[in-house]
């Protein structure tokens, strides 16, 4: 009963038209690969079993490549945007095994500086490609993970980087 009521809630909280995914009570948009679906709860609960689940995600068919998407109650509007991504760092460098970070930057998108880190890293079961940004919306951080396997990133790379570019937020 859980599991179908959490469906029933994902469902309701974004709504997938085509390949634009909205979130939901916000204006915020992107466009996702046209085979990327929304992952069912239980799909989420087995790739983040340590209940640090993000709130939303669509990825392929396996899961080995995803968004995930979400809002965390952190309000980083007066942030340095610097010290952050130091702060990130130093906390990534004793927490992620086999972390290589690929890019540092504080970026413009939508209208708003971003916090993008991109990195690989090893996890229990594969080797992992992510690219991820972080921004204000409001009193709370926004925040998009772009993760994949090191053997199906060449194969999505392309598609995951216009991904980024259509992320739109409201003025």
């Amino acid at each position: 009963m859980k599991l179908m009521f959490s469906l029933l809630l994902f469902a309701v909280s974004i709504s997938v038209s085509a390949k634009e995914i909205n979130i939901s009570d916000t204006n915020i948009s992107f466009v996702a690969p046209d085979e990327f679906q929304p992952l069912s709860q239980e799909m989420i609960d087995i790739k983040w079993p340590q209940k640090n689940a993000p709130e939303w995600v669509v990825g392929n068919s396996t899961a080995s490549t995803t968004i995930a998407y979400g809002l965390k109650n952190n309000d980083i509007s007066d942030a340095d945007l610097s010290e952050l991504m130091t702060y990130f760092k130093t906390t990534f460098d004793r927490m992620v095994p086999g972390i290589e970070w690929i890019k540092r930057d504080i970026i413009q998108l939508s209208g708003k500086r971003w916090l993008y880190l991109e990195m690989t890293s090893n996890a229990v079961n594969a080797d992992i490609h992510n690219i991820m940004l972080l921004t204000s919306y409001g009193e709370e951080m926004l925040i998009f993970n772009f993760n994949s396997t090191k053997g199906d990133f060449p194969k999505y790379e392309t598609r995951l980087r216009e991904s980024i570019q259509t992320i739109q937020l409201p003025n």
